[in-house]
């Protein structure tokens, strides 16, 4: 009875495993499909000179950087943005460029 308590106990632990793996995969695989989709419309962006229309919001965003307030900018830009710590940090970073 112990044994088979085992193989089963085993044979599942085996199925999460391969569940996990398989949607690693599937997530992994979309990840690279955005990336290119992502670049395809940078370069269509760029051939065709359009650029994105600037939302006002980001104005507070500019003008909080323009006041050295940096933290108080990645706090508006996660709000406006919806982002993570991460993602505002780096994108307003790139803001004072």
């Amino acid at each position: 009875m112990n044994t088979t308590l085992m193989s089963v106990t085993g044979l599942l632990i085996l199925a999460i495993l391969l569940l996990i793996s398989a949607a690693d995969r599937r997530a992994k695989l979309q990840n690279r499909r955005i990336a290119r989709l992502e670049r395809k419309i940078e370069l269509l962006s760029a051939h065709t000179g359009l650029q994105e229309p600037e939302d006002p919001a980001y104005a507070e965003i500019d003008e909080l950087l323009g006041q050295g307030k940096k933290i108080q900018a990645i706090k508006q830009y996660r709000e406006l943005t919806g982002s993570d710590l991460v993602e505002a940090k780096t994108a307003v970073e790139r803001r004072m460029r």
